[in-house]
């Protein structure tokens, strides 16, 4: 099976910036597209000389705006541009633009005649940005209307289950070329897994153009390469992952795929993102996905769905992990280790006997740290904004509980030698502390808590900034999130994270 090609998309004002960009990113691409319309005026009536300056083979692509690009001067001019960019072909091809990419309602003959005399192929596209292509071995059909023609399928999924569409029907696909890509975060398994879409190739854009295409969800091509292994993605690769929603940000996929590439194991571990656990479920079941981490807010719900559950599951009521067994889902529950060994190293402690402590939130993540923290012998009282869920959770492990609110400052008080904040608040906030990213807000820290935020994204929550501020010592998720991702990779792979084998 090919590799397919990894295609950096530049998008600079100017070819001197673009050229400056593929000198900077070479060593991790194939190709290069050059996005004519973000460039200016003067700049466009220079991009014939770009594939000689470059070095490597171009795609030469004007996007109009209805299709997601900037160009909005109409057909005329476009077909103008696109005439002087392919004129005056060299008799040495790889002076010439490589490919050109006209969308599917573009037909001009002059321009498919000099295309195929000068040996430039044609990528024949079709964009929907606003909803999903269902169709798709039919629309690619359409799309092939000669045989020197790659047709290109790119929409954007409302759900994941339009992005495991597109991989179910490529299933039958024969040996032709094509491409295929989900735009979005929801479409980042395609970018990712482009080999097993058997995808021509896969766009990347560099970190300094992200901004340009933000809404169509580009990799830059060194963490394509540094933290997925994308060259070495083939047919016999298996699939991990990590599901949620948002999940804006995650570590995980750097943690495990550093340990495959460790223990040299042919895997790869990738964001799988999806309001709906059944969604997740169904993409791993088409697209072969052996194992996930499972995060907020899928955590208690995916357990109508495992067959087989640890006893730590059975306990806690919530599953971070599941392995695809084949016929069925076994949940595994890998936080309260991962906390507990945290948790020690930060308190200096081996266990938390007569330690008083306020375990702030009732979710997924509480439900395994309240199991942790009763087999440390720590005395705990659960705050929550809905009563309901604390009261729930602490009677089921023997805690007090109160409401998370200015109404329980006394309780929390009598509870704040260790602060255990299991929520999603403060998750991706760099401002200072407020009612919406500050769990705590109305609470003031004396300097003697301790405080364990378990969100690792930004390094320091506004809840840690103001109570490091007080003198309080303070504590993220990062080791948490590190020990839990060790055990999974172990339960993924039958591997120990830290052995030498």
């Amino acid at each position: 099976m090919k590799r397919p090609l990894v295609c950096l998309t530049v998008s600079g004002k100017t070819i001197a910036e673009d050229l400056a960009l593929v000198n900077r990113y070479r060593k991790y691409i194939d190709i290069v597209e050059l996005r004519v319309d973000f460039l200016t005026d003067d700049e466009r009536l220079s991009v014939r000389r770009f594939p000689e300056l470059a070095g490597l083979p171009c795609i030469l692509t004007i996007r109009r705006k209805i299709d997601g690009g900037l160009y909005d001067e109409g057909e005329a001019s476009r077909t103008i541009l696109f005439a002087r960019a392919m004129s005056f072909a060299d008799q040495d091809k790889r002076k010439n633009f490589a490919y050109v990419d006209f969308e599917e309602d573009f037909h001009v003959a002059s321009l498919q005649d000099a295309a195929l005399a000068f040996g430039t192929h044609i990528i024949r596209s079709v964009h929907d940005m606003n909803g999903p292509i269902l169709d798709i071995a039919e629309r690619l059909k359409k799309l092939r209307t000669t045989g020197f023609e790659i047709p290109k399928i790119a929409f954007m999924p409302h759900t994941l289950s339009d992005v495991t569409n597109m991989f179910s029907e490529t299933k039958a696909f024969n040996g032709d070329d094509y491409i295929l890509c989900a735009m979005g975060p929801l479409g980042l398994p395609s970018r990712i897994l482009s080999a097993k879409l058997h995808s021509f190739l896969t766009y990347t854009s560099p970190t300094e153009n992200l901004a340009n295409l933000s809404n169509i969800g580009h990799l830059d091509p060194v963490t394509l390469h540094d933290v997925y292994h994308y060259q070495k993605i083939d047919e016999e690769t298996k699939i991990f992952g990590i599901t949620g929603w948002p999940l804006n940000a995650t570590s995980s996929p750097m943690l495990h795929n550093t340990g495959y590439e460790k223990h040299n194991i042919n895997a790869v571990y990738i964001p799988i993102r999806s309001e709906s656990i059944d969604d997740a479920l169904e993409f791993c079941d088409v697209v072969g996905v052996k194992g996930m981490s499972v995060t907020i807010p899928h955590k208690e719900s995916v357990l109508s769905y495992l067959k087989e559950v640890s006893e730590q599951v059975g306990e806690i009521g919530a599953s971070n992990t599941v392995i695809n067994a084949g016929d069925h889902w076994i949940g595994y529950n890998t936080d309260a280790i991962g906390f507990t060994k945290a948790l020690l190293e930060f308190t200096g402690t081996k266990n938390l006997f007569r330690w008083h402590v306020s375990l702030i939130g009732a979710g997924g993540a509480a439900k395994a740290i309240a199991y942790a923290l009763k087999q440390l012998g720590a005395k705990v009282c659960v705050f929550n904004r809905t009563p309901s869920r604390a009261k729930q959770l602490a009677t089921h492990f023997g805690f007090k509980w109160a409401t998370l609110g200015a109404e329980s400052i006394d309780i929390l008080k009598k509870y704040n030698e260790l602060i255990i904040q299991t929520t999603s608040v403060g998750m991706g906030s760099h401002e200072s502390s407020n009612e919406d990213n500050d769990p705590l807000f109305f609470y003031d820290f004396y300097g003697h808590e301790k405080l364990f935020d378990i969100v690792y994204v930004p390094e320091t929550t506004p809840v840690m900034a103001r109570a490091a501020k007080a003198g309080c010592h303070v504590c993220n998720g990062y080791d948490m999130l590190k020990y839990q991702g060790y055990k999974q990779f172990e339960l993924y792979t039958g591997v120990e994270y830290d052995s030498k084998d």
